[in-house]
């Protein structure tokens, strides 16, 4: 699908040859000869050399499971968040993992206690689980929850100002916004928010931030040192190429004894003393480290080789130019390949005046299909879901490929991904496959039930 794209070093980086960024790389991955991979944002991947990894820390743990679960797995699990703390700049006190940026968001909310009046304040873009998160927060605890309502695009600037208006108007109707849920990147539609501006928004107001950053390390540069949010959590096996599923879970020292209970609730977990009871007993070996690391060093009884490969997939990153190489290339295809299929679709990409939307590895192209002409008597909302299913499917089952769709304000988009193994030949060809399947959507394909499965 067309030729290799190339991308030197930036100053300073650990080797001096060009680069081949597109299609010489997939040699590095996994993939089925016959699949293109344009939504690398949902589950990622990973090459070879970090699957080698995994696979020998899993032998290592079948080999000799008690040593290796009780005494060989605490170090190595040291060694990777040594090198995420050096990676996101902060202490590795304040670094552990867990399965996922779903789990990360859990922990800190099931933690946290609320009083009346306090309430969980998020966007209208919140990721669908947390949102149900936050609805079952506020179902089981006095929390209330307040969501600021709206539609991409917006500029950075009213996100803000709308922000500090909600939270100001908390606090003279006399209640609290607690916590406030932001993501780096959103999910659906992909795009960036001001999430470094959000935090310290936060920190104007007496707000603690809660960042999903599910597409955040190895997607963003990153120095959490700087930001200094309140809890930060990202995926690992979205962008920085480890295996599913390994997410960091960052709590500076300062919140760190409000994360009192891993999710499960595991031995690391200290209750309050009551007299006449005696202390639970930890059976793991005893530790020196902080209740923070240990509390989530072992919580019950799962595959965690994903964890130790983060040295690896670091290594892998350097040697292909490093971070900043990685990132600029996927940005930037990104924003060309979806310039290249809306032009190509005769739609538009969504970003605001200010161009801050798409500063980021996914891009959003809008369709060229209009609700009120489906040929189906259903509500606008149905035909909506109906589109969503049956494109899905059709992607994966006709054309070996699959490209997030949404319906979104009135309209559908997709949801492109610029990767380290792509390059413009893919979204040429994207662009294709995309007016064909929207010609057989215009002539009411997605109504046969059959063709919206597999």
């Amino acid at each position: 699908m067309g030729s290799d794209s190339e991308i030197q070093n930036p100053p300073g980086g650990s080797t001096k040859q060009m680069v081949k960024f597109g299609k010489s790389l997939r040699k590095d991955f996994l993939f089925d000869d016959n699949y293109l991979n344009l939504n690398h944002g949902s589950f990622g991947t990973y090459p070879r050399v970090v699957q080698s990894a995994m696979r020998s820390f899993q032998d290592k743990a079948e080999a000799r499971p008690d040593r290796f679960i009780r005494y060989e797995y605490p170090v190595l699990l040291d060694e990777s968040r040594a090198a995420m703390a050096k990676f996101l700049n902060v202490d590795v006190s304040t670094v552990a993992f867990v399965p996922n940026a779903t789990t990360g968001v859990n922990t800190v909310l099931r933690n946290l206690a609320f009083a009346p009046k306090e309430k969980i304040l998020y966007f209208a873009t919140i990721y669908g689980a947390c949102e149900k998160t936050v609805e079952y927060i506020v179902e089981t605890t006095p929390a209330e929850a307040v969501k600021i309502q709206y539609t991409y695009p917006v500029e950075d600037d009213w996100l803000i100002s709308e922000f500090e208006r909600v939270v100001k108007a908390e606090e003279k109707a006399g209640n609290r916004v607690k916590v406030a849920i932001f993501d780096t990147v959103v999910s659906f539609p992909g795009v960036r928010m001001p999430f470094e501006r959000l935090t310290q928004a936060c920190k104007d107001l007496g707000v603690m931030s809660l960042i999903d950053g599910a597409h955040g390390v190895g997607h963003l540069e990153l120095d959490l040192g700087k930001l200094d949010c309140d809890f930060f959590v990202s995926n690992c096996h979205k962008w920085l190429y480890v295996p599913r599923g390994c997410a960091v879970f960052y709590v500076p020292v300062r919140n760190q004894d409000l994360m009192r209970s891993t999710l499960p609730t595991s031995h690391g977990f200290t209750p309050r003393p009551k007299p006449g009871l005696a202390t639970i007993r930890n059976p793991l070996p005893p530790s020196s480290k902080s209740p923070y690391v240990t509390n989530f060093e072992f919580v019950g009884t799962i595959d965690n080789a994903p964890y130790l490969c983060i040295p690896t997939a670091l290594r892998y990153r350097e040697n292909l130019g490093g971070e900043a190489a990685i990132i600029a290339y996927s940005q930037n295809l990104a924003r060309e390949g979806a310039a290249l299929v809306a032009k190509s679709l005769g739609t538009v990409v969504m970003e605001n005046k200010t161009g801050t939307l798409g500063k980021c590895c996914l891009s959003m192209v809008k369709l060229p299909l209009v609700a009120d002409a489906m040929k189906t008597s259903a509500k606008t909302e149905d035909v909506g879901g109906l589109i969503v299913s049956w494109f899905s499917a059709t992607m994966v089952r006709d054309y070996n490929t699959f490209i997030g769709i949404f319906f979104y304000g009135s309209a559908w988009w997709v949801r492109l991904s610029g990767q380290a193994y792509l390059e413009l030949e893919d979204f040429k060809w994207a662009a294709e496959t995309l007016k064909k399947v929207c010609e057989r959507a215009k002539k009411g394909d997605f109504l046969d039930p059959v063709q919206a499965k597999l």
